[in-house]
């Protein structure tokens, strides 16, 4: 399965938002994208398509999608009733890996991707293992007996501590190592400094 490997952190600077929890601390000490020398200035005011491609970049690496894959989406977003720009974030909220790191079984969304992909939780009592499924209410996520005995669940609270808060949108039984969907994500379930409105733009020039 095709993937983005670069470095976290690198992605990070470059977007100027942390897309990573270990991000942060690179960003308070560096501000200035890789290769550019720290007391850089910018000569110009970014222009309104630079804007746009940023912030499709940055919730695109955000969330761990490849361009093919976030196209897609967009282009599926822009067919529905409504702002397709707050469907797209409701699609990339419902994903299967997403769902996982909201509810606080994995550090960040890279590793909730890679906890699925190794076959980790069901789907209604299935084995899963494609990260991008789009969950739907009624939907129940369990970890796999067989991934009781791991040393990673074993240790959940040490490896992945319990978020302070998490989404309207999902119950978690943490004991269980459990999710149910209860409704469908809203906008204000994700990021807010995410500006959608930009991205729409982005995709219909």
């Amino acid at each position: 399965m095709a993937r983005d490997t670069r470095s976290i952190v690198k992605l990070s600077r470059r977007e100027g938002y942390a897309l990573h929890p270990k991000a942060h601390k690179a960003l308070a000490k560096r501000t200035s994208m890789p290769g550019q020398a720290p007391n850089y200035r910018a000569r110009s005011k970014a222009s309104q398509y630079s804007l746009q491609l940023r912030e499709k970049q940055k919730v695109k690496r955000l969330y761990g999608l490849l361009e093919k894959q976030f196209s897609n989406l967009m282009a599926e977003a822009s067919r529905t009733k409504g702002q397709s720009g707050a469907a797209l974030l409701q699609y990339l909220e419902a994903r299967l890996d997403n769902a996982v790191y909201r509810a606080g079984f994995a550090p960040s969304r890279r590793a909730a991707r890679q906890l699925v992909t190794h076959g980790h939780f069901m789907l209604n009592g299935r084995r899963v293992d494609i990260p991008s499924i789009r969950l739907r209410i009624g939907d129940e996520i369990t970890l796999r007996e067989h991934s009781k005995n791991s040393e990673y669940f074993k240790k959940l609270d040490d490896t992945s501590p319990a978020p302070s808060t998490v989404p309207g949108w999902i119950t978690v039984d943490r004991k269980k190592v459990a999710v149910k969907v209860t409704n469908l994500p809203l906008r204000d379930d994700a990021e807010p400094e995410i500006n959608e409105q930009l991205i729409v733009e982005y995709y219909s020039r």
